[in-house]
C-alpha cells in the first residue's frame, strides 16, 4: 500500500496505541520465557512464523485475535487468560494507527493477497528509488530520521514476496499511475524495472489496466484483499492519514466481486509486459 500507518504518521491515539503494544508483546515475551521456549520453539506451536511472533513481542504488530488462545494451548490457561485480557484492552485502546498495524499482521500470514491501486504503486512493489520519491513529497514534510526510518519499513516489508512463495500475489495498476512519472525518469525506469522482474515470479500476478477502459469497475477506488490461513477474507482501504479494516462478510464479498471483474477489464499479463516494456522504451 502507499502509506504505512505503523510509522507513526497517524495522529491522535498513535503514543498510547504503541505503548499498548509493547507492553502486550512484553507480557507475551514473558509468558514464553517463563514457559522455557524460544520463538523459534513458540512459533510453530502457535502457528505463526518465528519473525512475526518477533515483531508482536517488539511492539510493532497488532496481535491476530486467535494468538491468545493458540498461546493458552502452549503456555496453559492462565497465560491464555492474560493475553486475551491484554489484546481486550489493547482493541479498546485501538484507533485509527491500529487499523494498519492489524493489516499489517494479516499481511504477513496470508495465503492470498490482492491489490488494486489508483494512486500510487502499492508498496510491496515499489523499489527504492520510487519509495524515497513518496515520502519525499510527504507533507508535512518528514526529518531525515522519520524518512530513512520509513523507507527502511516499506523494504522490509517488500521481503514477503520472496520469504512467502505460496501466497499468491495479485496486483492491479492504473495506467495512469505509470504515465505520471513521479520522481522523473530515472525513478520510473526503475519502477518499471522492478515491476518486471517482480511480475516474473511464479507466485506474483502483476496486471495494468488501461487508460481507456470504457467498463470500469474500480469506480470505488483503491482497495486491497486478504485470504488467511483458515480461508477467511479482510479487505483494507486508506487514505489521508486513515485506514479501515473490512471484516464485514457483505463487504468483502462485494470487494472480491469488484476485484474479479477488474482482472478481466485489464490487461493480460502478455499485454502488461508488452506496455511496460514499450514505457521502458520511450522513457
Amino acid at each position: 500500500m502507499t502509506a504505512d500507518h505503523d510509522s507513526g504518521t497517524t495522529a491522535g491515539c498513535e503514543p498510547e496505541l504503541s505503548d499498548g503494544l509493547k507492553t502486550f508483546g512484553a507480557v507475551l515475551k514473558a509468558l514464553r520465557e517463563a514457559g522455557g521456549l524460544t520463538q523459534e520453539e513458540f512459533a510453530p506451536r502457535v502457528r505463526y512464523s518465528a519473525a512475526y511472533v518477533a515483531k508482536i513481542e517488539q511492539g510493532k504488530r497488532f496481535p491476530p485475535e486467535n494468538l491468545p488462545g493458540r498461546a493458552g494451548e502452549v503456555l496453559g490457561p492462565v497465560a491464555g487468560q492474560v493475553l486475551a485480557a491484554a489484546a481486550r484492552s489493547l482493541r479498546r485502546k485501538a484507533g485509527l494507527a491500529s487499523w494498519f498495524l492489524q493489516w499489517a499482521g494479516i499481511e504477513e500470514e496470508a495465503i492470498t493477497l490482492y491489490a488494486y491501486e489508483c494512486r500510487g504503486i502499492p508498496g510491496l512493489l515499489q523499489p527504492e528509488g520510487y519509495i524515497r520519491a513518496v515520502f519525499d513529497r510527504r507533507l508535512p514534510p518528514l526529518s531525515e530520521q522519520q524518512f530513512e526510518q520509513q523507507v527502511a519499513a516499506r523494504l522490509e516489508r517488500q521481503a514477503l514476496l520472496s520469504e512467502r512463495p505460496n501466497t499468491s500475489f495479485s496486483f492491479l495498476v492504473e495506467q495512469a499511475v505509470l504515465e505520471r512519472q513521479l520522481g522523473g525518469t530515472e525513478v520510473t525506469c526503475g519502477l518499471i524495472d522492478n515491476l518486471l522482474a517482480q511480475g516474473s515470479r511464479r507466485n506474483v500476478e502483476i496486471l495494468v489496466m488501461p487508460l481507456k477502459q470504457p467498463d470500469h469497475s474500480g469506480i470505488d477506488g483503491q482497495m486491497y484483499l486478504a485470504e488467511t490461513s483458515s480461508n477467511s477474507w479482510f479487505g483494507y482501504v486508506e487514505g489521508h492519514d486513515s485506514s479501515t479494516l473490512l471484516a464485514d462478510p457483505k463487504v468483502v464479498s462485494a470487494m472480491l466481486q469488484r476485484y474479479g471483474k477488474m482482472r478481466s477489464q485489464a490487461l493480460s499479463h502478455e499485454a502488461t509486459v508488452g506496455l511496460l516494456k514499450q514505457m521502458q522504451g520511450a522513457l
